[in-house]
């Protein structure tokens, strides 16, 4: 069994090899900004996870890299047309692909990339492949409506907190849970066993996200990736921010409010919304949150029928989602 480094090491010199055959096509400003993507590094989680479920049943997944790379390809799409629409800048300390190409180019990209990822996954073998396709194409499909929800609470104002945790459900956790489901059913598990892993890879996207959300508040640019308070400068209806708003009363509330709509510089809002959220120890109350679906794919974990030894690298893996600082 392999543990997260070295199918992460794995999986990245096959897709080195991929990068470099892509590289040969034209136009090549259409392509240039696809390698850039995927060179701009990143965890490789989902490709991992995929791997790392088809271990749990098969250790021979060579022939399943393609669907790896197909998770990934997939990953990064969503990724670079979510920085056109959040306007973000940063990406894994780099400039996003529209900030150094352009907007047009960055959508064609990764209209591409989209494209890519079902050329990728069309190259899966399995027995299972009409299920672990469904799986891929249901999953792209609610990426899609959680990211319109998520449009549709920068217009609405009576998001609850219940509303976002629906929709990162959808444009998060879906993900990782698909990737592996779609692991198990490569290598030809049982489907009770690929359900449980889906139901332990959602609980712990949801997880992940809600710990992305708090290292945007609390976390370190250096190690985060990203410029810190990028959320509240959005005023993107996070966990953190809907707690806060629904916590909020008299003189705080009024103070919160003010922050979020007045015309004031982004350090200072930053600032504000920040002493809020200690005030109201948001931070603590999202720690909570992230350690209760945590403790949900525990119980998932623990009730998958394969021996301690084999899934002990999963469980590894899993705390280190849970403690990250990227």
């Amino acid at each position: 069994m392999h543990n997260y480094k070295e199918l992460q090491l794995l999986f990245g010199a096959k897709l080195e090899e991929e990068i470099s055959q892509i590289s040969q096509r034209e136009p090549k400003y259409l392509y240039e900004p696809v390698i850039y993507t995927l060179q701009m590094g990143g965890k490789r989680l989902r490709p991992v996870l995929l791997l790392m479920a088809h271990e749990l049943f098969n250790e021979k997944f060579e022939t399943t890299m393609p669907v790896a790379i197909a998770i990934e390809m997939f990953h990064n799409f969503t990724l670079l047309h979510d920085d056109i629409m959040d306007n973000a800048e940063l990406r894994r300390n780099h400039p996003t692909i529209h900030v150094k190409y352009s907007s047009n180019t960055a959508i064609l990209s990764g209209d591409a990339m989209s494209i890519l990822s079902y050329e990728y996954l069309n190259r899966c073998k399995s027995d299972n492949f009409r299920e672990i396709f469904d799986v891929f194409t249901q999953t792209a499909l609610k990426i899609c409506e959680g990211q319109q929800y998520d449009m549709d609470f920068e217009r609405e104002d009576h998001t609850t907190v219940d509303d976002y945790l629906r929709m990162i459900g959808l444009k998060t956790a879906i993900l990782i849970a698909a990737s592996l489901k779609i692991g198990a059913l490569a290598a030809n598990a049982p489907n009770n066993e690929a359900d449980l892993l889906y139901d332990f890879g959602y609980n712990l996207g949801m997880s992940f996200q809600l710990r992305d959300d708090y290292l945007d508040s609390f976390g370190n640019t250096s190690t985060f990736g990203k410029n810190i308070g990028g959320d509240i400068v959005s005023n993107k209806k996070t966990f953190l921010m809907l707690t806060a708003m629904e916590l909020a009363k008299g003189d705080t509330e009024t103070t919160l409010k003010q922050a979020i709509s007045s015309d004031i510089t982004p350090d200072e809002k930053i600032k504000q919304i920040l002493s809020i959220y200690n005030q109201l120890e948001i931070g603590r109350l999202t720690i909570e949150k992230m350690e209760e679906y945590y403790n949900k794919a525990l119980l998932c974990w623990e009730n998958l029928n394969v021996p301690n030894n084999k899934k002990q690298n999963l469980l590894l893996l899993a705390n280190k989602m849970m403690n990250r600082t990227s």
